[in-house]
């Protein structure tokens, strides 16, 4: 077998570099619930198509690459200081400032202008509101005040809004709001598990978070639990307000109830490793609340 040559090592250092830049898997996971948004739009609107799936899809992608961008841009004197960001393509000089500017700028701008006109404009406003709240309310903001993780949940809330807003969605209706609320309180519980499992990296980059100074954990835990106690309201919300069939709200009680275990372990424990077991436990919770969300949705509205 033989070795890589230069210039195949040169392009997949390139590509991974990309990559890291747009914060790619982050980006995927953002771009999954804006797709989450619009099946579910497109089932009660009956407007489904696989090109607009596409698009919506795609401009997503397009605007959440942009914000990865620009969000390393803002804070590369910060990643420079922290060891598990300070190896990132802009910290490690390897690709330009300017260069990384006008990538994230081009994404951005296609990424809005291509919802606005290939699925409508209220995906396009959704999509540029989430890219003003997260760049010029959220990250500046992480340097100034704890409230910054609202802020950042807000931002996080809207991408399944654009799929809700391009499928069709009824934007003053109920589904808006448990869409809204799944996103937010399903984001808190997982920023406070990673901001405790990292707190000395975000001191040390100079960011104002919730753990900072929070060394036995105990503050850390108990916002957490909080959080996860109002996720839980969320699924009964989606039961009582006739958004999701009881039997998906049930699967989502459940869900949130081990959420809640966990958190508790946390708080009891102070131990880095139960910190852990509730952050991977968020990320398994959210795609298994969109499956069983989705298939709820289409048994309550009878479709």
């Amino acid at each position: 077998m033989e070795a890589p040559t230069h210039s195949e090592m040169t392009l997949k250092s390139l590509c991974d570099d990309l990559m890291s830049l747009t914060k790619a898997r982050l980006s995927i996971l953002v771009v999954t619930t804006s797709v989450f948004g619009y099946l579910v739009a497109t089932k009660m609107s009956g407007e489904f198509s696989f090109p607009g799936l596409f698009h919506t899809t795609f401009g997503s992608l397009l605007a959440a690459f942009g914000c990865g961008v620009f969000n390393q841009v803002m804070e590369v004197d910060a990643d420079a200081k922290m060891t598990r960001t300070a190896e990132r393509p802009l910290p490690g000089n390897r690709i330009p400032r300017g260069a990384a500017f006008v990538i994230g700028f081009l994404l951005s701008a296609f990424g809005v202008v291509h919802l606005s006109m290939m699925t409508n404009f209220a995906a396009g406003a959704f999509a540029a509101t989430t890219l003003f709240v997260y760049l010029f309310i959220y990250t500046p903001l992480k340097r100034r005040s704890t409230s910054n993780t609202i802020i950042g949940g807000v931002a996080g809330a809207l991408p399944p809004l654009i799929g809700w807003a391009a499928g069709g969605g009824n934007l003053a209706g109920m589904g808006t709001i448990f869409l809204f609320a799944l996103l937010f309180f399903w984001q808190l519980p997982h920023f406070a598990a990673i901001n405790w499992m990292y707190r000395e990296e975000y001191i040390k980059g100079g960011f104002v978070m919730w753990s900072n100074k929070d060394e036995t954990g105990q503050k850390t835990a108990k916002l957490a639990l909080f959080f996860s106690i109002c996720l839980l309201g969320v699924g009964i919300f989606g039961g009582i307000a006739n958004v999701t069939a009881w039997w998906s709200a049930i699967g989502f009680i459940i869900l949130s109830g081990y959420m809640i275990y966990l958190s508790f372990l946390f708080l009891k424990s102070s131990q880095r490793s139960d910190a852990r077991k509730l952050f991977f436990f968020t990320l398994l919770f959210l795609p298994l609340v969109m499956i069983i969300g989705y298939f709820g949705w289409i048994t309550n509205h009878g479709i």
